[in-house]
């Protein structure tokens, strides 16, 4: 699995569908403090919705520890 909280931005990019323009935007958002939750991340990272969060899970990222 690959924790969206503590990734790096070569991690990030090993989960099918994240690529170097999304792990950034991840990146940025998370300077602001770390995701909560599928919610928060979904609100706060642009370009990610409900159907790319499930994809994003099956995929193996997880998001303070849990699936989506």
């Amino acid at each position: 699995a690959v924790e969206v909280n503590q990734a790096s931005q070569p991690e990030l990019e090993t989960v099918k569908g994240i690529g170097p323009g999304l792990s950034t935007k991840i990146l940025e958002a998370r300077k602001a403090g770390s995701f909560k939750n599928w919610d928060d991340f979904v609100d706060r990272v642009a370009g990610i919705g409900p159907g790319n969060a499930g994809k994003f899970s099956q995929a193996g990222l997880t998001v303070a520890g849990a699936t989506y």
